[in-house]
């Protein structure tokens, strides 16, 4: 599925490891080495941009304004990351907002086979996290028919009025997920919105 393989392996133009772009006031984002660590590559990252992501991540990116901003991470291998931050106009929104993109993720597999029938996915739900507003982090694998087989990680954590989503992506299974590298990422995410 062509979704899911841009969502995998994000191009996106290197800046340097040390360089938070986010402006003065807004969220402050990953950087490349606060990422699960790839066993043969750093991690190179994109700006920060205002707007949605182009492609849209899978499960989440339908319900992501226009008034998201993102940053998307690769490595030298097919690994990609993205981080999309929303800041909405008072805590009930944010709440409802992340409440929306929490459902969405643990409603994705159906969603996904239901739209192409040669696909298989399945998601896991690996539990919350006790930062600032919470988290919760998810897994998804997808097979195709002709073979293709990813695994993808996503997480939805809120501070205040703040919501950030972030999904890190490689080829894979189960197996292969940094579940508790991309748990301690998804903490330091939270913790850096402000």
């Amino acid at each position: 599925m062509a979704v899911l393989a841009a969502a995998a392996g994000v191009a996106v133009a290197a800046v340097p490891a040390t360089a938070d772009t986010a402006d003065s006031g807004t969220p402050r984002f990953l950087e490349p080495g606060e990422l699960p660590p790839h066993p043969a590559s750093p991690w190179y990252a994109g700006p920060v941009t205002a707007g949605q992501p182009d492609p849209l991540p899978v499960c989440a990116g339908e319900a992501l304004p226009s008034t998201a901003t993102h940053r998307p991470y690769r490595t030298e291998y097919d690994t990609g990351a993205l981080q999309v931050t929303v800041v909405e106009r008072d805590r009930q929104r944010a709440r409802d907002f992340a409440a929306l993109l929490r459902k969405d993720l643990a409603d994705c597999a159906k969603k996904l086979m239901k739209q192409d029938p040669d696909l298989t996915a399945t998601v896991k739900s690996y539990g919350g996290l006790n930062v600032e507003e919470g988290a919760h982090v998810y897994g998804l694998h997808t097979a195709s028919a002709w073979g293709s087989s990813d695994i993808h990680l996503f997480s939805v954590g809120r501070d205040d009025r703040t919501v950030t989503v972030v999904q890190w992506g490689q080829m894979g299974t189960f197996e292969d997920a940094r579940v508790a590298d991309f748990r301690r990422t998804t903490v330091t995410a939270v913790d850096k919105l402000y």
